[in-house]
C-alpha cells in the first residue's frame, strides 16, 4: 500500500507543479511540493514497515518493531516542515504583485482531490487493519495534501470570479491549509512519540489479555500486566496468581498455557513473559 502511495504521489506532484507554473498559481505549485514530500514519506513508511517486520536476532532480541513508529516520527516532522515552507512562500506571494491564475488549474485540482481522498481512505483502512501507526500517518499526509488542494481550489475560484483585488486569494487559502496541516502533524507526531516511548496499550487490549489469562485452568487472577507495542506486534509482561501449594512443575505448566493462549489469540502478540505468583491468603474476618 505504501508503494502505491509513492507512485500516486509522484504522478500528482509532477502534474501539480507543471500546472501551477503554467497556470500562474503559487498555491498549486506549493501543493505540488507537498506531494513531493509525500513521495519521501511514502518511502520512509514502506522502509519502516519492511524493517519492523524482520525477525528477532541475537543482536536485536526484541526485534526491530520500533523502526515503524520512528518512520512515522520522521514523516510527521516532514509534514510540519512542509507547512512552514508553504506558509513562508504564500506570505511572500501575498506581499508581491499578483496575476490571476488560469482557469484550467481548477480542473487539475478536482482530479487531485479525488485521487488524494481515495488514497487517504485506502491507507487509513489498511493501517487500522494491521495496527500500523506509520501507515495511518501516511494516510493523513494524503488527507493534508487533499486539504491544501481544496484550499487552492477555493482560492483560485475566488480569484477568478471576484476579479481585481482578489488575485492573492489562493495564497490566503494556502495559509489556512497550512494551519490544518500543522494540526495534523502535531497530532500524529505525538501519537508516534508515545509509541516510541512505550506507552501502555489501550484498555480494551489489556482487558482482552486479562480475559485470556484468567480463562486458563489454575489461574485465579492477574496481579500485574504490562503491554507495549513494537511495530505491528505487542509484547506482554504478565503476573498471574495460582494456588500457593502447587508444585513448581505444575506452576510452569500453567505459565505455558497462559503464554500459548496469548500467542494464539487474535491480538498479534509477538511474545509474552509469564510470571507465577502465589495467590494471597484470605484476610481473616475481624
Amino acid at each position: 500500500m505504501a508503494a502505491i502511495g509513492v507512485v500516486v504521489s509522484a504522478v500528482l506532484a509532477t502534474t501539480k507543479i507543471a500546472a501551477g507554473v503554467i497556470g500562474n498559481s503559487f498555491a498549486l505549485v506549493a501543493d505540488g511540493v507537498e506531494s513531493v514530500l509525500d513521495i519521501f514519506s511514502g518511502l520512509l513508511v514502506w522502509g519502516g514497515l519492511r524493517v519492523s517486520a524482520l525477525p528477532q536476532s541475537d543482536r536485536y532480541p526484541y526485534g526491530l518493531g520500533k523502526a515503524e513508529p520512528l518512520a512515522s516520527l520522521v514523516v510527521s516532522t516532514v509534514l510540519l516542515l512542509a507547512a512552514v515552507g508553504i506558509a513562508i512562500g504564500a506570505t511572500q506571494e501575498i506581499m508581491s504583485p499578483q496575476e490571476v491564475p488560469e482557469s484550467f488549474t481548477l480542473v487539475v485540482l478536482i482530479g487531485v482531490l479525488i485521487a488524494k481522498e481515495v488514497m487517504f481512505r485506502v491507507l487509513s483502512t489498511h493501517g487500522r487493519e494491521i495496527g500500523s501507526q506509520s501507515l495511518n500517518t501516511d494516510a493523513w499526509h494524503h488527507r493534508s495534501d487533499a486539504l491544501t488542494s481544496l484550499a487552492a481550489f477555493i482560492g483560485i475560484s475566488v480569484a477568478l470570479t471576484a476579479g481585481e483585488g482578489f488575485e492573492s486569494a489562493d495564497d490566503w487559502a494556502a495559509l489556512v491549509a497550512c494551519a490544518v496541516i500543522t494540526y495534523n502533524g502535531v497530532r500524529l507526531f505525538r501519537a508516534s512519540l508515545r509509541e516510541v516511548l512505550d506507552v501502555t496499550a489501550p484498555n480494551e487490549i489489556r482487558d482482552r489479555i486479562r480475559e485470556i489469562a484468567e480463562s486458563v485452568p489454575g489461574v485465579d487472577g492477574v496481579d500485574l500486566l504490562r503491554v507495549r507495542q513494537s511495530g505491528l506486534a505487542l509484547w506482554v509482561d504478565i503476573h498471574v496468581e495460582v494456588e500457593g501449594e502447587i508444585s513448581v512443575r505444575e506452576g510452569h505448566h500453567i505459565a505455558h498455557l497462559v503464554k500459548d493462549g496469548l500467542l494464539h489469540s487474535d491480538l498479534r502478540i509477538l511474545d509474552a513473559l509469564v510470571h507465577i505468583e502465589p495467590r494471597p491468603d484470605p484476610q481473616p474476618d475481624p
